[in-house]
């Protein structure tokens, strides 16, 4: 319930302070005077929007506070998922600075509107004159089914499955497009890749080849200077090797002279062991070394086959070509595999799909069943309210389609009068039955689910003498399990309140300002003797509004 509201800066207020209480509490006063400036600051408070006009003196911020005590409300999972510390007594800060920039806070933790809002629907109901349009949605009236029926777990359990259905059967139209496109150019795919598995691609094999090609294109010459090197090397005589052993000679004579002449002595072997080696190594090539017309045509081949290949797939090399390969191989693999994917989400929607139906199935029988009770309930209020004849029938119509809340398409049809056909709420019942079918509504609703606070903005709308004496009646009932906040024009309603406020104007500085104040009993009898009557009140005005609030 909310205990107290302060606003300051905002619309005709400049400083409130207000307390409030459990039980059934009254807000009256003349029309303009700021009561719906009230509701403004708690809807700004909860979530709702914010601009500058919203201030009172553009030059200084707008501050809304209020604290609500949520000891019995089981609120401590929202506070821990979103990760503000829980007190039994919250408070809730506003904040929009002259900038326009708005601010706010849940016990001191900075947070966002979507939070304000999503805790804002466990603290207070407000009802005004526009949620009773609310009455004729198909949305609420299923919602209220549900509520009564309490399919709240199965709805939740029916909207995850939902929610895995369509993702699942996205996936599936996603997967047979796929598999529609692969089809069309299959064969043309599956082609290029076996050309490319007949090419049998090596990774360096390109330079490889072109590298022995032009070996072989000039074996002739190559033979020609390799056996000129050994028979400058071999000769006898005047060959490189023997010089270099006559040199070795003459070194070794004198290298036990000198560490220097040792040590060049050494290096003259080693050029002698390296440059024999050298030698050897020739002559294997020169005896290796043949004209194989053969071999050149196999490598020119396979080198006209590789630049084909890398001019169609418009690359450069033989490992980008073995990376197209690798992509091909996917998409033939996929193409091959698609049918098993299809037919594995298959058969998981027709699975969901079973079990959509089976809650689905669940959720309007419950309606079903519960329609009747609730209708009762509804009828027995209306006729306290001085609608006898009033008569309510739920049209549940089970489809095919999956909606949000199961396959039901659901009107509630009414009928005011004996005789009358049923018809659609907002097309046969006036302003002030739409206002105690609401009341009703709430009244129901209020012993099936634990409401902390509703404000009433105006439902005594259309309505006048006893009937509004037993709205009160309603109201006060209700308020046993709840707090009760009715904004109201009546002084039949105004009467049965618990607490009884009061908002008025007053001119300061010549500034017109918007205040409330909690009256006592006297004020209370001479507002609502006010109400019956007007400014010029008489006594027998004052003496009605005594015994109304006796």
């Amino acid at each position: 319930m909310i205990i107290s509201l302060s606003i300051e800066n905002f619309a005709l207020i400049e400083k409130l302070n207000i307390n409030f209480s459990e039980g059934f509490s009254v807000i009256t006063g003349e029309t303009g005077a700021g009561k719906s400036i009230l509701l403004g600051a708690l809807g700004l408070l909860l979530g709702k929007r914010a601009d500058l006009t919203s201030l009172k003196n553009k030059e200084e911020k707008c501050i809304i506070e209020a604290t609500f005590n949520i000891k019995k409300y089981n609120l401590h999972s929202f506070f821990d998922e979103n990760d503000i510390d829980f007190e039994e007594e919250t408070i809730i800060r506003r904040e929009i600075l002259p900038s326009g920039k708005s601010r706010a806070f849940i016990n001191d933790s900075p947070t966002n509107l979507q939070q304000l809002q999503d805790l804002g629907f466990y603290l207070i109901d407000i009802h005004s004159q526009h949620q009773t349009l609310e009455l004729s949605n198909q949305n609420f009236q299923i919602e209220l089914l549900d509520l009564v029926a309490k399919n709240q777990d199965i709805i939740k359990d029916y909207s995850a499955t939902l929610s895995q259905f369509k993702k699942v059967e996205l996936k599936f139209n996603e997967l047979l497009a796929s598999k529609n496109a692969l089809s069309k150019e299959q064969d043309y795919t599956t082609f290029l890749l076996e050309e490319l598995i007949a090419a049998d691609l090596k990774v360096g094999e390109q330079e490889m080849l072109e590298t022995e090609l032009e070996k072989l294109n000039n074996v002739e010459f190559i033979k020609e200077n390799i056996e000129k090197t050994i028979a400058i090397a071999d000769d006898e005589q005047f060959g490189v090797i023997q010089n270099l052993k006559e040199i070795k000679l003459s070194l070794q004579k004198i290298s036990n002279l000198s560490d220097n002449y040792k040590e060049i002595n050494d290096r003259i072997n080693s050029v002698i062991i390296e440059f024999e080696d050298i030698n050897q190594e020739l002559k294997k090539e020169a005896e290796n070394l043949e004209l194989n017309p053969e071999k050149i045509e196999l490598y020119n081949q396979k080198l006209q086959l590789l630049y084909a290949l890398q001019k169609k797939h418009q690359v450069e090399t033989v490992e980008e070509l073995l990376e197209i390969k690798e992509d091909l191989d996917a998409k033939v693999f996929l193409s091959n595999d698609i049918d098993n994917q299809l037919n594995k989400l298959e058969n998981e929607i027709r699975e969901k799909r079973n079990y959509l139906n089976e809650l689905a199935l669940q959720i309007s029988k419950s309606r079903v069943e519960v329609a009747p009770r609730l209708v009762g309930r509804l009828t027995d209020i209306l006729a306290q309210l001085g609608m006898p004849n009033a008569q309510f029938k739920f049209d549940i119509k089970y489809q095919e389609n999956y909606f949000s809340t199961g396959k039901d398409e659901i009107q509630l049809l009414f009928s005011a009068n004996k005789g009358s056909d049923f018809g659609l709420l907002k097309k046969v019942a006036s302003g002030g039955e739409m206002s105690r079918i609401m009341l009703a509504v709430k009244s129901v609703l209020s012993s099936d689910t634990k409401l902390p606070t509703i404000i009433f903005d105006e439902i005594d709308t259309g309505i006048s003498g006893e009937i509004a004496n037993k709205m009160a009646e309603i109201m006060k009932v209700m308020s046993k399990e709840m707090q009760i906040l009715a904004i109201t024009h009546l002084p039949q309603i105004a009467a049965k309140g618990k607490f009884h406020y009061k908002v008025f104007k007053t001119i300061k500085e010549n500034t017109t300002i918007s205040e409330i104040k909690l009256l006592n009993s006297n004020d209370r009898v001479l507002e609502i003797a006010e109400m019956l009557s007007g400014k010029d009140m008489s006594e027998s005005a004052v003496n009605h509004a005594k015994a109304l609030l006796n």
